[in-house]
């Protein structure tokens, strides 16, 4: 939470809404953004920090652990329309990677805007696709798989 806290001017540029939530009472996200986050981002958390106590929110979006009564971690990007067009969820031990997060608004807001489609690794400025029934079994003429890595 504190990696997207950094980035949250360029996601709000982009406009993006962020919010945080968890099964965690208003009490323990006040404890946790005064002595954990506001050390880590000055100011702390920017956005809201929602509570889901019962986790009725993550049931819904398959986050919530039964066995254990908390949120697992989960990203979720949800275009204007309330679709969901992402979903990334991890167990707590390995973090969620923002510039992945950034990269993907990118180009869902490049989609929406052009029609185009992106492949693999895509970039701002980088090479697109049109989607067109006469590329079918023809994308390697004009994507190679080292372009995502470029």
């Amino acid at each position: 939470m504190s990696a997207v806290a950094v980035k949250y001017p360029e996601l709000k540029a982009m406009g993006v809404e962020v919010l945080a939530m968890s099964v965690d009472s208003r009490f323990s996200h006040k404890i946790w953004q005064e002595e954990e986050l506001s050390k880590m981002v000055e100011g702390g958390v920017p956005f809201p920090m929602l509570t889901d106590p019962g986790g009725n929110v993550g049931r819904v979006y398959g986050v919530y652990d039964e066995a254990s009564g908390v949120d697992i971690r989960g990203r979720f990007i949800i275009d204007p329309d309330f679709n969901i067009r992402a979903m990334e969820v991890l167990t707590s031990e390995v973090g969620r990677n923002v510039a992945e997060l950034i990269r993907q608004v990118q180009a869902f807001q490049h989609v929406a805007k052009t029609g185009e489609v992106t492949p693999s690794g895509w970039r701002p400025g980088k090479a697109t696709l049109s989607p067109d029934p006469d590329l079918t079994g023809k994308v390697w003429k004009v994507w190679k798989p080292e372009q995502a890595f470029e």
